[in-house]
């Protein structure tokens, strides 16, 4: 069993942060690893865009080993199979078992996936985003008609990412499109999607598959051999299984100061957590970095924390496809291409700032 003073789980995006920080600011004392599924972090925000053939891969990946030596901090590839709050213990698929003094999470979550009757339905997930872009590569080769489940920010982007390249495409969401946005973005999104030729079924959740056909309560609203899944979170497996508090729906209950209700010698941020205000969406877990890596280096001293609040607005920014963006602020709305190119800035900037050489 490999020891070690704070292991952080998970290359999200306030993981990255937090080890930007330590590469350039003095790094708290022990011995600290990164535990990540893969050698490089994606970065969702781009992942639209690589779609539509505006980036190539290699434009929307974070490699990691570059990233720990500037942190001064090992990095290991492996993936969960379960993790012991109580022990303050993760065991890997390959054998392997960690643990920490201190644990911090930022591992996102997995799409939800309706339960599946049959085999006339391929199904393919946005996460994890190296299988993703496998699968999707394989659906290239031979364009079919296919659905999106999902009517939040990701499934709009990939619709208007994936309109024009397969024959015809229809989007599913469980209540109204974009809900919890502006109403200005809803319309604007909804205009767009129509103009695209892209079918928008609302209030329409989707309860089963059986074989080729989507079923929402009873009645089959969909037929066809593929569905792209890009639906609302859920908490991985083994997190639910940990032993650490969590909400109705398996994600980390945690306090202010980021650390778990139930177990405090462990953090949690990002998709994975579950705190009031905070909303599941990369914006958040960018500005928990800078909290995160202050109360890190004070529990690893012995120093107070401090508390994170989360931010009442936001800036949605969503790409439309062609190089554009929609545009949401408060309850303002826009779109066009100079939003677009905004947009690729600041995503372009995200990557950058991370890219450290040591």
């Amino acid at each position: 069993m490999n020891h070690y003073d704070l292991l952080l789980i998970g290359a999200g995006h306030a993981h990255l942060g937090v080890l930007r920080r330590w590469a350039r600011l003095e790094r708290p004392p022990g011995r600290i690893a990164l535990l990540s599924a893969g050698h490089e972090a994606w970065y969702s925000g781009m992942l639209p865009g690589l779609l539509a053939g505006r980036y190539a891969a290699a434009d929307c990946q974070i490699e990691l080993a570059p990233l720990c030596r500037a942190a001064k901090v090992e990095l290991i590839v492996g993936q969960v199979e379960a993790l012991s709050a109580a022990q303050q213990q993760v065991q890997l698929s390959d054998g392997r078992g960690l643990n920490a003094d201190w644990l911090a999470l930022n591992v996102g979550a997995q799409v939800f996936r309706p339960p599946q009757a049959g085999a006339g339905m391929q199904v393919l997930a946005v996460k994890p985003f190296a299988d993703f872009l496998a699968g999707w590569q394989r659906w290239q080769a031979d364009p079919q008609p296919m659905a999106i489940l999902g009517g939040g920010a990701a499934g709009v982007e990939l619709a208007l990412a994936l309109a024009d390249q397969v024959p015809q495409l229809a989007l599913f969401c469980r209540g109204p499109l974009l809900a919890g946005h502006s109403a200005g973005l809803r319309m604007r999104a909804l205009g767009l999607l129509r103009q695209r030729g892209v079918r928008v079924r609302e209030d329409c959740p989707i309860s089963r598959i059986d074989d080729d056909c989507l079923v929402s309560g009873e009645a089959p609203v969909w037929r066809g051999q593929r569905l792209l899944l890009a639906s609302g979170a859920q908490a991985l497996p083994w997190l639910a299984q940990s032993g650490l508090d969590s909400d109705a729906d398996g994600f980390v209950q945690i306090a202010a100061t980021l650390q778990s209700l139930s177990h405090p010698h462990i953090f949690a941020v990002g998709d994975c957590a579950s705190l009031p205000g905070a909303r599941k969406s990369g914006v958040y877990s960018v500005r928990q970095a800078p909290v995160l890596a202050a109360n890190l280096n004070a529990a690893l001293r012995g120093l107070p924390l401090r508390d994170y609040r989360a931010q009442r607005q936001s800036l949605a920014l969503l790409a439309t496809g062609d190089g554009g963006a929609l545009l949401s602020w408060r309850d303002c709305s826009a779109g066009g291409q100079l939003f677009g190119r905004w947009k690729d800035y600041l995503d372009r900037g995200f990557i950058q700032r991370h890219r450290l050489s040591g």
